[in-house]
């Protein structure tokens, strides 16, 4: 260990031994402020001397409790600040502080050692500073410049300097893993560590490179969209959060975390992220899936198929008659050409083809969907389509009233009457009551009248059907979404004849599906889309940017509607079109035609092509899995070269990969991947391979990311890394189809450090190169 390391290493013992006494400091303190609040409030009344009986007592009452409120909101204050600053210490704790920048004020010629971290902390004597909080006014130099000339504001005014070095530490529970002299922030803990240990000049040289594409995505600042399409393991995900943290913390003012939402691939990697955010000592973005969005969107009216289900799906029913209907279905619906078709075919509406609910009352019809249609296309025709909307519900309660008017007489009434217990009757006395203006009191004397009684129970009774239409819940947006595909000569015209080959059995399947109130994925944005358009856009003006990783999961379709969600919002997108497993994406369709999205003024691209989440044999292997695959640079980190099995038959297959994993926990491995190609095929491996100890297995709908050993679906797997990783099954059986080639790419290049295939049969073809060129053993 070198004297620099070593002396950086006695200085984080120094500060963790402050961080410790402030924090059994505070423990006392917060133990005995909850204690007081507690008393104050257990005795507060018997400190106050209540007495009314003459002005002055009643002056002396006031004063006694205003003074004992004081005290308890004091106690509670300090309390609340003792216990908030306890939370940060203890998180210091495990990562005291991550920069540090050497400083020279103008005007002096020493250099000051500025560390930052979450928060700061003084010594004991509360003289110096050991660490200021990133927040400070001389930590902007650490985010806004390089090793040069620097300044930084202060409520006194600009003070300038020389920022003479810039270093970035790594430190986990009061060890210091790595340190490096950097000139940007690196967002990433493998990077971080890789970048500790390099020494040699051809490193540095790496560095650099790395260091400038990630700072031209922290700190890049123009247009409305960045897309970041980088190679698996490029760290584009690391940036895109280190690129939040920075513009969280430049646009302090005007900018906060609820302001920024993360659109993740699925809860588990929600989990997963959570882990890796830099610790700015602010709370998280959002983070949601573009699921549970629709979930919570579709819930009610629909039983929507999920992303997985839907590539579950296409994986394993390749020999299924309909299949390729299906798979014609997502890729139309998936494009920009069925947004606009959705788009025209809403302002048909205008002029006809609307369809209402019946509105119903007591199992009877008191307005029909024909009348309402009728009234629609009739009155206020000059409006715009919304307005027109709002007119007709205000017309529908309306009718509703009158409807209530001719209901109060009815024999109906009077037995609903006749049938009140006793409680609702007192409830429905007490409520007119107070509406007739009589105070609490005097309740009692009044003398409900019949009629009223009569107009209450009617008004009770119809009251969800004024909801209904005050809901717009009167519009029949499920027979209006099947229209698009009953009514064939409108689409077509719709469409300006573009429909592909299988639109007629596209439409038969999407229409058995709606009538089973089902939803396939790919419909669930479409009907989103329609209903949107028709009662104007629920648009969410205060998120100001949003971030959607694995970008490539996301078709076209999708992306216009984000865009049209978040109208306020700047969107980086981040992604790797080789990973693009999902049925909507082809060979047309890449990264380039989302510059459409804002125009390409607005737009700008970022290729990341250095990988180096996996070790140089790793890449080398996964990169000849795909076209272009030239293009990914390795990371000069060094390790074992893939290894390839060739079995007999599962019983052999499952006794290898149990010998396996007992090897890699051997070795120290502590996140170990078995991944296969399907749920299916992972539930099958799971219920064979029960004698690994604490093996679990990871569905859609795990909400957790899991150390140990796990068994996964590829598509799972996405943008997670596991230290080793085993792929169940990788022969030309599974793996056979062309199209399968970015399933298999994903899994392999999961792995960090050790990558091991097991193939039950044949070899699958995407190994072919490989093999020949002798990157897999």
């Amino acid at each position: 260990m070198n004297s620099g390391f070593q002396k950086e290493q006695e200085r984080v013992d120094r500060v963790m031994e402050t961080i410790s006494d402030e924090i059994t400091s505070l423990e006392e303190e917060t133990a005995r402020r909850r204690n007081e609040v507690v008393h104050i409030r257990k005795h507060f009344w018997d400190e106050v001397k209540v007495s009314t009986d003459s002005f002055d007592d009643y002056l002396e009452t006031i004063i006694g409790l205003r003074q004992e409120a004081q005290a308890l909101s004091v106690s509670q204050s300090t309390h609340r600040h003792a216990a908030k600053r306890l939370s940060t210490l203890r998180r210091m704790q495990a990562n005291p502080y991550f920069g540090r920048i050497d400083f020279i004020e103008e005007g002096t010629s020493n250099v000051e050692q500025i560390y930052i971290g979450i928060s700061s902390l003084s010594d004991a004597g509360g003289e110096n500073f050991l660490i200021y909080d990133w927040r400070a006014p001389v930590s902007s130099v650490y985010y806004d410049y390089q090793p040069g000339a620097a300044k930084y504001l202060t409520p006194e005014g600009e003070i300038h300097g020389i920022l003479e070095k810039k270093w970035q530490y790594l430190i986990r529970g009061g060890a210091l893993i790595s340190m490096f002299d950097t000139s940007i922030t690196i967002g990433d803990e493998i990077l971080q560590e890789v970048l500790g240990k390099g020494t040699d000049k051809q490193m540095h040289n790496i560095v650099a490179t790395i260091q400038q594409e990630q700072n031209r995505i922290i700190r890049h600042d123009q247009g409305r969209l960045l897309i970041v399409h980088g190679a698996a393991g490029s760290g584009k995900t690391s940036a895109a959060l280190q690129r939040i943290a920075y513009l969280l913390y430049k646009y302090r003012d005007s900018l906060n975390a609820d302001q920024i939402i993360l659109f993740s691939p699925n809860s588990m990697f929600s989990s997963y992220v959570s882990n890796v955010l830099p610790e700015l000592g602010e709370e998280n973005m959002q983070q949601v899936t573009f699921q549970e969005y629709l979930d919570h969107r579709l819930s009610k009216e629909f039983h929507a198929e999920n992303p997985y289900e839907q590539l579950e799906y296409v994986l394993t029913e390749v020999h299924n008659p309909s299949y390729g209907t299906r798979h014609a279905g997502i890729r139309f619906k998936a494009s920009t050409r069925f947004f606009e078709a959705i788009q025209s075919y809403r302002e048909s509406l205008e002029s006809s083809g609307m369809l209402f609910e019946d509105i119903t009352f007591r199992g009877k019809t008191i307005i029909t969907g024909q009348q309402i249609a009728d009234r629609f296309y009739s009155h206020d025709t000059a409006l715009r389509f919304h307005n027109r909307l709002e007119k007709l519900k205000d017309w529908l309660i309306k009718k509703i009233s009158e409807v209530q008017k001719a209901e109060r007489t009815k024999p109906w009434v009077q037995e609903e009457i006749e049938l009140l217990s006793n409680d609702d009757y007192h409830k429905a006395h007490k409520f007119l009551a107070k509406k007739r203006g009589y105070e609490r009191e005097s309740i009692g004397d009044y003398e409900m009248e019949p009629e009223a009684l009569s107009r209450l129970i009617v008004h009770q009774k119809l009251k969800k059907a004024r909801k209904q239409v005050r809901a717009f819940r009167f519009i029949d947006f499920k027979g209006l979404y099947k229209q698009l595909f009953t009514v064939q000569p409108q689409i077509e015209r719709l469409m300006e004849g573009k429909t592909p080959a299988e639109w007629p059995d596209i439409c038969e399947a999407t229409l058995e599906r709606l009538n089973e109130d089902k939803l396939f994925y790919e419909d669930a944005t479409p009907f989103l889309l329609l209903k949107e358009l028709i009662l104007g856009f629920q648009i969410n003006s205060s998120i100001k940017h949003i971030v959607i990783d694995e970008a490539q999961d996301y078709s076209p379709f999708q992306f216009e509607f984000l865009k049209r969600l978040f109208p306020a919002a700047r969107m980086t997108v981040l992604g790797d079109f080789n990973q693009a497993i999902f049925a909507h994406a082809s060979e047309e369709v890449d990264f380039n035609t989302l510059t459409g999205l804002y125009g390409p003024a607005k737009t700008e691209m970022i290729n990341i092509s250095r990988s180096y989440r996996s070790t140089k044999p790793i890449i080398e292997f996964t990169r000849r899995l795909v076209p272009n695959g030239e293009g990914i640079i390795p990371f000069e980190r060094d390790g074992m070269r893939p290894s390839l099995e060739q079995l007999v038959d599962h019983d052999e297959l499952h006794r290898r990969i149990a010998s396996k994993v007992k090897d890699l926990r051997k070795l120290g491995f502590d996140s170990i991947a078995i991944i296969c190609k399907s749920a299916e095929e992972s539930l099958r491996a799971y219920e064979s391979l029960t004698n690994i100890d604490e093996i679990k297995l990871l569905k859609s709908n795990s909400m957790e990311y899991e150390q140990g050993v796990v068994v996964v679906p590829s598509y799972l797997s996405k943008g997670i890394e596991f230290e080793a990783v085993i792929i169940y099954d990788a022969s030309e059986i599974v793996y056979g189809e062309e199209s399968l080639c970015r399933v298999f790419y994903t899994g392999c290049t999961r792995a960090m450090h050790h990558l091991q295939l097991y193939t039950v049969g044949k070899p699958s073809p995407f190994l072919r190169s490989a093999l020949q060129e002798g990157f897999i053993q």
